[in-house]
């Protein structure tokens, strides 16, 4: 997942960035208006409302013209006209400095689930490859050295979730909340039950790691979008 950091404070766009490379996103900082509207397409974007060279609220309706990437609004500006403001112009949602970082990575996580079904449309037949494994997103097909792997659908969700996320940890949390919407114990099994599944059906070839008390990583290439 590719997310657009619009920050003009070096100090805080520094701390961005850091912590959401930790979350294992890939994570690109901008610093003016100007430079926003040029940038290459992000599945999230998180806008400073006050830019040195323009309005944020302007940054944020030209983003309104991609269905794909959701937008935060990330500011100081507190007072609820702001924030009406904010999310009338386009913002997916809004969040006042200073804030924690588990609340930031809570809210991306939620403006993701409302954009998965735009961002899967705006690349349908883009086929995912890590290693000797290929993804089909639009055919929810799976290959690995050539030979196709029947998964039910969530354990595809499942695996195209850790795949985009490869090679970094998704916490248990997280894949409960946005596989199965729910966290209690009961889903928890059912999480352990599915990476089982998926490590029988795919082989030696793909590796899924626990990460024990964190979550699991896919261990294989880079991924890449192939055209």
């Amino acid at each position: 997942m590719r997310i657009t950091v619009i920050e003009d404070d070096d100090r805080v766009a520094r701390g961005l960035v850091t912590v959401l490379a930790q979350a294992g996103f890939e994570v690109h900082r901008i610093a003016t208006a100007a430079e926003a509207v040029r940038a290459a397409p992000s599945d999230v974007v998180l806008v400073d409302l006050g830019l040195p060279d323009g309005d944020g609220l302007d940054v944020i309706r030209k983003l309104r013209d991609r269905p794909e990437t959701a937008v935060i609004a990330v500011t100081a500006r507190s007072e609820e006209h702001e924030r009406v403001r904010g999310l009338r112009a386009g913002a997916d949602d809004y969040i006042v400095k200073p804030f924690g970082i588990p609340e930031l990575l809570a809210r991306i996580d939620a403006v993701l689930r409302r954009t998965r079904v735009a961002r899967a449309l705006s690349h349908p037949d883009q086929p995912l490859v890590l290693g000797p494994m290929r993804i089909g997103v639009g055919t929810r097909e799976v290959t690995v050295d050539g030979t196709p792997v029947t998964l039910t659908r969530k354990e595809f969700e499942l695996l195209l979730l850790l795949a985009r996320r490869a090679p970094n940890v998704v916490s248990r949390d997280v894949i409960l909340d946005q596989i199965w919407g729910a966290t209690w114990e009961s889903s928890s099994r059912t999480l352990d039950t599915h990476i089982a599944a998926l490590r029988h059906k795919l082989g030696p070839a793909v590796l899924i790691r626990t990460v024990h008390g964190v979550g699991y990583r896919l261990l294989a290439d880079q991924p890449e979008l192939i055209g």
